[in-house]
């Protein structure tokens, strides 16, 4: 192959395939999109820790799916090739929240859509997606469980701690029992009365309890 062939070749071509244009407009949208995603992201965030860096991501994610859909919308040989390279990608950086899959997931397709062209559908699409999560996930549960642990000396303790639990809350479930020789650990779900968490203070003045501990829970880690 000589040097003429190389500058005849069809790679010149494809390079203007796509115009400077339809590029800025695309990627100033993607970029529109992805900040909306991470305004979303920052008001929804529940962990203990708020990740800058995760939100930036989502901003990435999104214009990066666009430029590399506007690449292969162009070629047909390009986007198998695409598809090869993105085949062996290995990532190893762990989901902490599962809620965190639903938004990078949000920010690949919405990069996708728009760089297909069809932009009021990744508009609309988002703002819905994006109101949905701001209702559900900002929404207050009307019965948030609540753990109690409690410290006691013997078993004469545990029942009165477990009959003054029943009697000051709506629902409660043992969850946990550690036993040694000298004291009684108790690990108790509970609803409580109208969100009253003053009871808890006459737990530990009951005879024989040495601590007790009222923390909140949602099922997979305890605030």
């Amino acid at each position: 192959m000589s040097f003429s062939d190389i500058f005849q070749s069809d790679f010149l071509e494809n390079a203007a395939a796509v115009s400077i244009l339809d590029t800025v407009i695309a990627m100033v949208l993607a970029f529109g999109i992805g900040m909306f995603i991470f305004l979303v992201y920052k008001k929804t965030y529940k962990g203990v820790m708020f990740s800058s860096g995760f939100g930036v991501t989502l901003v990435a994610l999104t214009m990066i799916s666009t430029f590399v859909i506007l690449a292969v919308t162009t070629n047909v040989v390009l986007s198998l090739g695409m598809v090869g390279a993105l085949s062996i990608v290995r990532f190893r950086t762990a989901i902490k929240e599962p809620l965190d899959i639903a938004f990078v997931f949000w920010s690949i397709a919405s990069g996708i859509v728009l760089a297909a062209g069809m932009i009021p559908l990744a508009v609309f699409g988002s703002v819905m997606i994006g109101i949905i999560l701001l209702i559900f996930v900002n929404r207050k549960p009307t019965d948030m469980p609540y753990i109690i642990v409690v410290n006691c000396n013997n078993k004469e303790a545990e029942s009165k701690v477990k009959s003054f639990i029943d009697e000051n809350v709506t629902k409660s479930i043992m969850k946990n029992k550690t036993v040694s020789k000298d004291s009684i650990e108790l690990n108790i779900e509970v609803r409580l009365k109208n969100d009253n968490t003053d009871f808890i203070n006459s737990v530990v003045d009951l005879e024989d309890v040495n601590h007790a501990v009222l923390v909140s829970y949602n099922g997979e880690f305890m605030n």
